[in-house]
């Protein structure tokens, strides 16, 4: 989360496991009542990251947004696209995602295994947003091509190898390419609430805070099918 020290708990300071703790008051932000704390969790940063991605974006309500990636970012990207009224295009691998891709409220699917992403959103009309939130530099590079004119990329899943983008694609379509990292604490209180009104719902793996590392390592293995949530209630 962006504030004005630049610091994240449990990142780059201690604390991230407690019960208390001190923090600025523009890191705070303010929950619903009545909201999980479970789910919730997951909304100050996956959630207001792709969130404000999205309502930053220059696409409006009506427009084309794709997300790409069904996981911890995208299954929220996809929900909060649909709520903000946006025709809604999910990409993953695999016919098999397609029905859950509907649930969360996805328009339509493109399987990248039955063929180019990039090209089926072209034939789409194109995108007036794309949504990278797999950190994977050859998927997100290939969707270029599938961006409406004046389109943009955004990247919020950052892989570690530089994207190969044709400057071709770019000029030919005035498109654009940018990142979003968070957001503040304003943004988060915006957007639990919205998520709240429009029953945007994280899905979870939900581990007791005695499981700490366990939990953890599960994180960082890359096998967490959504996000890792440690409930001291549990």
């Amino acid at each position: 989360m962006h504030c004005s020290h630049s610091g994240v708990t449990g990142l780059t300071h201690d604390g991230g496991y407690q019960e208390f703790m001190t923090a600025p008051v523009t890191s705070l932000a303010r929950v619903p009542a009545g909201t999980d704390p479970v789910e919730a969790a997951p909304l100050l940063c996956a959630g207001v990251t792709t969130f404000n991605a999205l309502r930053n974006s220059p696409a409006r309500p009506g427009e084309r947004v794709a997300i790409q990636g069904l996981g911890g970012l995208g299954h929220l990207g996809v929900q909060f696209a649909a709520a903000m009224g946006f025709e809604t295009i999910a990409i993953s691998r695999g016919a098999a995602k397609q029905a859950f891709a509907r649930e969360l409220g996805a328009h339509a699917y493109v399987d990248t295994e039955a063929g180019d992403p990039g090209a089926r959103l072209a034939d789409m009309g194109g995108a007036q947003v794309v949504l990278a939130t797999a950190p994977d530099a050859e998927a997100i590079s290939s969707l270029v091509p599938g961006l409406a004119v004046r389109g943009t990329l955004i990247v919020v899943g950052a892989p570690f190898e530089p994207l190969a983008v044709s400057a071709f694609d770019l000029i030919s379509r005035a498109a654009s390419v940018r990142g979003w990292a968070s957001g503040d604490g304003t943004d988060s209180s915006d957007a639990l609430a919205f998520a709240q009104r429009c029953g945007v719902r994280s899905r979870n793996e939900v581990y007791p805070l005695e499981r700490a590392g366990e939990a953890y390592t599960r994180m960082m293995s890359g096998h967490a099918r959504f996000r890792v949530v440690l409930d001291h209630g549990a």
